[in-house]
């Protein structure tokens, strides 16, 4: 019997997870339920509409929720939890996400350990729809970390006392709004300030006015002149930036490629980065790259993308869209590895359905639970 063979048998007779799926509903909201063969995994869906704290604003857009849909993927009487964000940009949405995962069978799959299987049977199926084939990876790493009974981080060999601290966001807004969200960050260390538009300066120094701590700097594609964001670069160093994420539009490589060169700051790719593939088109325009499971198509890819810049010599960031804590734990797993974090979608929205990581003293503190470390309070 080989290892994965024996901690799968060793798990599910030393301990009996009884998990209930969520319920699972239609785009239209009628109840649904995929049918599947018996041994085989069970798919179940449901759209769940986030409810944001405040309104998001970014350089080219604004919005108040976001849709997600809710996986779950049982097997033998274990359940893993997965999601699916879908910000505007990304190009998904809830009728989407339920057709294409409607029209998977993964019922053939008795063993939910060939991930990679899965992944090519889903690649297969269709192109892109990476925020759904994110649900399912996850899901998936959920469920086999459960059956091997320890957390993803132990499973890969990361040392949880490597964790980041996580960035907390502050967006686009009015001076009273971005006070206020400056008082709700005190606990944190590090702060995102999304950036793009006339009134940066402004924002960065009504934020200096209260706290010294570190910011990091989201343009969102909101610059067009190569001299102006250079210049930029040089004020926000002196205001204590760590780095510059996705300054231009991603198409723009040439400047990004020259600011990289001219920027005392680290320049890091977002919109420009998708999948494993982009990661060395980055390399040489970017000084690193920002990974995110909605566009990785989850965990088992952005490990991999992870591995392959730290290779290159880049730097890691994980981030995340606005999640519960479903997702952005999943991503917490692979923060040892990362030199940045921006892990507070879950912080973002007012009903998160999981209980998960922990942001103590500004820090990522991994649950030592197994899979991916969530439980369902909702």
């Amino acid at each position: 019997m080989n290892r994965r063979s024996f901690l799968r048998t060793a798990a599910l007779s030393a301990t009996a997870i009884a998990l209930s799926p969520a319920a699972t509903i239609s785009a239209a909201g009628n109840p649904t339920r995929k049918s599947v063969a018996s041994g085989g995994l069970r798919l179940e869906f449901m759209p769940y509409e986030l409810q944001l704290r405040h309104a998001f604003k970014l350089a080219r857009s604004q919005r108040t929720t976001t849709p997600d849909v809710q996986v779950t993927l049982s097997i033998d009487g274990i359940t893993g939890y997965g999601e699916a964000s879908m910000p505007p940009y990304l190009g998904e949405s809830v009728a989407s996400v339920s057709s294409f995962l409607s029209s998977l069978d993964l019922s053939q799959f008795k063993d939910p350990f060939l991930i990679e299987d899965i992944h090519e049977y889903m690649d297969s199926v269709a192109p892109d729809n990476r925020a759904a084939k994110a649900a399912v990876d996850i899901a998936l790493h959920d469920l086999t970390g459960k059956i091997m009974n320890q957390p993803w981080h132990k499973i890969w060999g990361l040392n949880p006392e490597k964790c980041p601290c996580t960035s907390y966001t502050i967006g686009i807004d009015t001076e009273s709004v971005v006070r206020q969200k400056v008082r709700e960050a005190a606990p944190y260390r590090i702060l995102k300030v999304k950036m793009g538009l006339d009134n940066d300066r402004e924002t960065v120094e009504i934020i200096r006015s209260m706290t010294d701590v570190p910011i990091c700097v989201d343009v969102n594609q909101g610059w067009t002149d190569r001299g102006k964001a250079l210049e930029m670069c040089h004020w926000l160093k002196e205001k204590g930036c760590l780095f510059i994420e996705q300054p231009f539009d991603k198409s723009a490589i040439d400047d990004t490629a020259w600011l990289t060169q001219h920027s005392p700051l680290p320049v890091i790719a977002d919109e420009f980065l998708q999948r494993l593939p982009d990661v060395r088109r980055a390399a040489g325009a970017y000084s690193g790259i920002n990974i995110k499971l909605m566009k990785s198509t989850g965990m088992h890819e952005a490990y991999q993308m992870a591995a392959l810049a730290r290779a290159m010599g880049m730097k890691v960031m994980l981030g995340c869209m606005t999640e519960t804590s479903c997702a952005v734990t999943a991503a917490a797993q692979l923060s040892p590895m990362a030199d940045f974090a921006d892990l507070d979608g879950n912080l973002l929205i007012a009903n998160d359905r999981f209980d998960g990581l922990k942001i103590i003293n500004g820090k990522i503190t991994l649950p030592d639970t197994p899979g991916i470390g969530v439980r369902l309070i909702s």
